[in-house]
């Protein structure tokens, strides 16, 4: 077996995205406490290592589609380099190690009780759910926004309504942005047949009007929370924060445009973290909330 093709296999690189744990410690202003970014730090690992273990699953399940898929044939299963008794025997390995893993929190049981329920999510996505029509797509966005919820447990602090709400719609947009940019590469209906999914190739249209309109109640539910009593207890100046609504309606048109140019990968999150633009709004986007809470 080859370690580097293993890894490759586990797709480390996905793991940025588990960096949403970090969200609510830092919407919390717990940037600086050291307890609480340990507990993110682990929370981290753990999310790491669960999804490699779905990666590897998913790519056992899925193998001889990857084989004829025009990118996905380079998944290192797909192409050879390990083989499936190999990725059946690490699968146990990363589950144990990422459960364990949170007996170091203060509260293990709630963060099992949310990394129990993505892993459930996972495996009925992995199964069942990747093949029913829009239930695909709501599947995608519950498994991120589960992240978000992971970084409450751990840290112990109290869920935001109005961040499980934004999280909601934005996920959902992102997760469009995922299938519409698959669809894009099998267009015609019988080779969107032989991916097991449920679209068709007229669909793809309606998929970029829902996945826009998800995008755009972002902003409508960040200007909702601008006014409301929470935003209040934790900025001086919560009338600043009126400034990220544009910034989150000119990053989601984006992706949507990109998107519709067939220059969208298949996972528009890492996408957006690798992107220098999206960098840039997101830096931008901080500075607003450290001015809004810091300034006189």
């Amino acid at each position: 077996m080859s370690l580097t093709a293993m890894i490759r296999a586990m797709r480390p690189h996905h793991w940025l995205k588990n960096g949403l744990v970090f969200v609510p410690i830092l919407l919390n202003h717990d940037v600086f406490d050291i307890a609480a970014i340990g507990h993110g730090v682990v929370a981290f690992l753990a999310f790491s290592l669960m999804a490699s273990a779905i990666y590897l699953l998913n790519d056992i399940v899925d193998v001889e589609a990857d084989r004829r898929h025009p990118t996905k044939c380079k998944r290192p299963l797909a192409a050879g380099e390990i083989t499936a008794r190999q990725a059946y025997a690490t699968i146990p390995l990363l589950l144990a190690t990422s459960f364990g893993l949170s007996w170091l929190l203060p509260k293990p049981k709630l963060f099992l009780l949310v990394l129990g329920a993505y892993f459930v999510l996972a495996l009925a996505y992995l199964f069942v759910l990747k093949r029913k029509l829009l239930v695909d797509v709501l599947g995608l966005a519950a498994l991120h926004t589960l992240r978000i919820l992971a970084g409450n447990a751990a840290a112990a602090i109290q869920m935001s309504s109005w961040l499980l709400a934004f999280s909601m719609f934005l996920f959902l947009s992102l997760a469009l942005v995922k299938r519409y940019a698959e669809l894009r590469i099998t267009q015609d209906q019988s080779g969107l047949k032989k991916a097991g999914r449920g679209y068709h190739a007229e669909d793809i249209e309606a998929l970029s009007q829902l996945g826009m309109a998800s995008g755009c109640t972002c902003a409508l539910i960040m200007a909702l929370y601008v006014d409301s009593a929470a935003v209040k207890e934790l900025y001086r100046h919560p009338e600043l924060i009126w400034l990220v609504c544009p910034i989150i309606l000119y990053q989601m048109a984006r992706i949507w445009f990109l998107a519709r140019r067939g220059a969208m990968p298949d996972d528009p999150l890492v996408f957006m973290i690798r992107d220098w633009r999206s960098q840039v709004t997101g830096a931008t986007v901080v500075i607003i909330m450290v001015a809004a809470t810091l300034l006189p």
